[in-house]
């Protein structure tokens, strides 16, 4: 029997506000691919703050969304995703890509209160980077769907007194070649005098508010399951 990979701990990555080269090299590299195989519309992204730390919040379809994330928010401040590295590290190559382009904080799933986790994400947000987290810790079952939030986006928001940012991602459920993908950005949520539970409520509310009516449009659809199952 082969042994499973350690988990990397919370903060084998470091965490910094500015892009770094990898960083820069990657979006360089990934930008012209996606707007080869996709057709992607932002919404809303004067709304995105420009100063000081926050911490993002989307819903979740499939591998497309952190790429989509990536490419439509600035370089700076830097996103760090939240994120399970369990498959990633069964992959070495895998592994190696992201260590190089950083923006990564891994989330050990059997391990509850990590206090090595919260430390990490403050120190992200006391540099003024973003925290970016897919608080459904799955992807949706359909387009326009949520799942219920977990609320560690929500402690660490009010544990550091930064702002929320929702953001909707409708079209990445099932791909197929230049189908369109939207990204829709809300109003910063303040969290000052939210308790927890009140800042998950209202941050789900705000991602569902976003989430358009989702229609399949008809004809043809090349590459739809190579494409929505591509790094599975």
């Amino acid at each position: 029997m082969t042994d499973q990979p350690a988990i990397p701990a919370a903060d084998a990555l470091p965490v910094r506000r500015e892009a770094t080269v990898g960083f820069r090299i990657a979006r360089l590299t990934i930008g012209p691919l996606y707007r080869l195989l996709f057709r992607l519309r932002v919404s809303g992204r004067s709304l995105i703050p420009r100063d000081g730390p926050y911490v993002l919040v989307s819903n979740h379809l499939n591998w497309l969304d952190p790429f989509t994330l990536l490419l439509a928010f600035p370089s700076e401040p830097r996103l760090h995703f939240l994120a399970d590295p369990e498959n990633l590290v069964k992959n070495r190559w895998h592994w190696w890509i992201v260590r190089q382009v950083g923006g990564y904080v891994p989330v050990d799933m059997h391990r509850r209160g990590d206090q090595v986790l919260f430390d990490q994400v403050r120190r992200a947000l006391d540099a003024g980077a973003v925290v970016a987290i897919f608080p459904e810790a799955a992807y949706g079952p359909r387009e326009g769907e949520l799942l219920p939030f977990k609320k560690g986006f929500a402690h660490f928001a009010t544990g550091a007194c930064v702002p929320v940012l929702p953001v909707a991602l409708t079209g990445t459920k099932d791909l197929w070649l230049r189908k369109r993908i939207e990204l829709r950005v809300g109003g910063p949520i303040v969290t000052d005098g939210l308790t927890v539970d009140q800042l998950v409520d209202l941050a789900r509310e705000r991602v569902a508010e976003l989430l358009p009516a989702y229609v399949e449009p008809p004809g043809w659809k090349p590459l739809r399951r190579q494409l929505t199952r591509l790094l599975y």
